[in-house]
Order: structure tokens, then sequence, then C-alpha cells
């Protein structure tokens, strides 16, 4: 059985995280992506952080199950290569800065000609339109602007602070890969493409307003200084140990008085009902803390599951790898790559009963399916090594050591 997108071909214009990111998921979903990179200036993530033997980490948990086209757009016999293989793919995802695709010949409007059934996704970090519109962006300074920082920092009035994790980058990510797939729905039933744009400032916008802008949810009522709902968070400390502990139902805050030995709690006009739990927060907080000192971590978890009050332990990044709780879901698998080793890597987290997902390989070398990309668009080996020759085409390393030793 394939994944879900067997048949749909992507051609992934993009770099970094989100672009990558939204391109994967949608490879491991059974899409056939078509990584380009240029010659002379692949893919940054390439270099970036952990790794080993040339592959980053980062590069490959956001680049596996797609083949990679090492073609310079530039030129004009490169960007006819791109257009033809435009003319076979569903799907064009690009994360470049407003302006600089038309410059190079291969915007919507010019793409469309080829492919009136295109699929275009451009994402771009501040939108289209406005002051910021080309400036350049990463992760934190769309934290920064969005209101992100100060709402993880608590008050307004209180120092803001960075997730230490890229979450607009990655909220984006998963922005584009859902909105591909209802791009393709509705391609189904009207038979048309489209353009789709969608920014990270817009996501991650539309992320914070589930849950953090009630403040200024209500016009005319709009709050000018939103305050933190507590002062301490949800991560408790015990005699030795971290859990994290939350109580939201009559019944979880009765069974937590109970199972920490304060059913006095429970008379307290202050905590009778959720409003006034949640009005007096700090001060419930600061009693929950106090008495979970008393116990190491292990004991309270034992003892409050048996209460029915939602808990687990704060685990480490090693620490949750090897948790019974996350094995059992089989979220995080092990493979063997070709060059990179064996790597540990989280799957699709999305599971589909009648089409699977599935690790096909591993993410690809830099230009390591040029040569079979081009056969598959019809060129001959002349042709390809007149490219390979001007500098418009490259291959991996692997392919070029392959070619020497045939020779």
């Amino acid at each position: 059985m394939h994944g879900p997108l067997h048949g749909i071909r992507i051609i992934d214009f993009t770099t970094m995280i989100a672009g990558p990111y939204a391109t994967m998921i949608l490879a491991d979903q059974g899409a056939d992506v078509i990584k380009i990179e240029a010659p002379e200036r692949s893919d940054h993530v390439r270099r970036a952080g952990y790794a080993q033997r040339e592959f980053s980490a980062a590069f490959l948990n956001n680049n596996r199950n797609k083949r990679s086209l090492c073609l310079d757009v530039k030129s004009k016999a490169g960007r006819e290569l791109l257009l033809r293989l435009v003319a076979t793919a569903d799907v064009f995802v690009q994360n470049f800065r407003p302006g600089i695709m038309q410059r190079l010949g291969i915007d919507y409007d010019q793409l469309r000609v080829v492919n009136p059934e295109l699929i275009y996704v451009s994402v771009s970090g501040w939108g289209e339109s406005g002051p910021y519109a080309h400036k350049p962006v990463y992760d934190p300074i769309i934290q920064a602007l969005s209101g992100l920082a100060s709402v993880q920092g608590g008050s307004d009035e209180l120092r803001p602070r960075l997730v230490r994790t890229i979450v607009p980058d990655k909220v984006t990510g998963i922005t584009a890969a859902q909105a591909v797939s209802a791009a393709l729905f509705a391609r189904e039933i009207t038979g048309e493409g489209q353009h789709v744009k969608l920014s990270m400032l817009d996501s991650v916008v539309a992320f914070l307003w589930s849950s953090d802008m009630g403040s200024q949810t209500f016009v005319g009522q709009e709050v000018n200084v939103a305050r933190a709902a507590t002062f301490i968070d949800l991560i408790y400390e015990t005699a030795a140990g971290y859990i994290s502990v939350s109580v939201m139902s009559d019944d979880q805050w009765q069974g937590l008085a109970h199972a920490v030995g304060h059913p006095e709690w429970l008379d307290d006009e202050r905590f009778k009902t959720p409003a006034g739990r949640d009005h007096f927060a700090n001060e419930r907080l600061e009693l929950t803390q106090t008495a979970l000192m008393t116990r190491a971590a292990a004991e309270w978890l034992d003892i409050l599951d048996s209460a029915g009050v939602p808990c687990a332990p704060v685990l480490t990044r090693s620490q949750m790898v090897q948790h019974p709780q996350v094995q059992s879901t089989g979220i995080i698998v092990e493979t063997e790559h070709p060059h990179a080793g064996r790597l540990r890597q989280a799957r699709n987290a999305a599971r589909f009963e009648g089409t699977p997902t599935e690790h096909r390989f591993g993410a690809p070398e830099l230009g390591e399916h040029t040569l079979q990309l081009l056969t598959e668009l019809g060129l001959d080996a002349a042709e390809a090594k007149r490219l390979l020759e001007a500098g418009i085409i490259s291959t991996s390393t692997h392919h070029q050591e392959d070619e020497t030793s045939n020779g």
C-alpha cells in the first residue's frame, strides 16, 4: 500500500526549516517530492548543527523521502529544465522573499502558463505587502513581532522570552502542508490550479488566537496590558525531581486536595468553583507547590495517578526517547541511512489505516537524483554530460565517484 498522496509530484524550491518541513510531511504521506538546490549554494541547513558524514541532523530531519535535483535555475538552460519538470508536477512550493521568484522567471504567473493545473505555494516571512514585506526574517524575529515572546514571558509587563524551539517555522510548515492538501482537494472538484500564499507571521498570529488572544477578542473591550494568568507555571518541584500537574474539573480538584493531604482546600471559598480557582490561581498554585515539596516525584506520580489527577514526569530529551508511553506509540523509529549511518527520527504523526505513510528513503545527498530525474525528463546521457560540464547541473559525490570508476 502507498501513502495517501501517492501519485502527486511536488517541486520543493525551499530552504531552511519551514518549507522543507512542510514538503517532508507531504513526502512522508507518499508524494514524490523533488528538492531543487543550486550547485554553488545548497540549502544552508545541510551545514548547520549536529552532523555526521556531511549530513546535519537538521537536514536529515526535514528532508527525508525526497529526491535531490541540483540545478542552476539562473541559467537559461537550467530554467528550461525546471519548466520541463514543472509541466509534470502537481505542486510547486517556494519560500523566498517577494519578488525573487519573478526575477528568476519562475513565479506563479510564469509557471501556470506551462502548467495551468499547478498549485503554486508561496511561503514568506512577512507576507507580500506592508513595510516589512521585503525584510529578511528568521524564527525569533517572528516570535518577537507576533506577540509570542510576550505571551511566553507571561505578563506584558514582564521581560519577553523566546520559546526555545522554532515554533513559527514549524507552525508555518504544518500550515503549508495542510494548505497543499486542501488545494489538491479543491483541484479535484474544479480541475483548476491556484496560487496559495501564507506567511510565518500570519501562521503564528492565527495559531496564537486560538488560546492566547482573549484580551484582544472583544472589540471595544480590549485589555491594553495583559497580565499573566499565574505567576507560577504548571511545572512543580518535588523533594526529588519535577512533575507537571494540571486540574480543571471539580472532581480533579477534589482528587488533588485529598491526594496531597489537604482536604481543607475544598472548604476554601476561593477554590469552590472553576471560576474561583482561575481567579485565585496564584494562591492555589502556591499551595500546591508547597504540598508537593514533601515527597519525591516518583511517589507523587503514583499517588496522583491513583486519585485521577492529570500528571506526568518532566523529562529531558534523552529520557523522553526511552519513556514507555512514547515507545508504545511507535512515534520514534530507527532507520539505516546509506551515508549518515543509523538514525533515530520521529515518523509522520498522522496514521492512515488504508494508506499508511512510509519511510521510503532518507534525506538525499546534494544532486543524488539529478541524473535519474533528467532521464525521466527524456534527456540522454550526452545532454546530461554537457549540462554537467557547463555547471548547470551537479550530481552527488557518490555518483561522481561511480562515473569515474565506470569510465
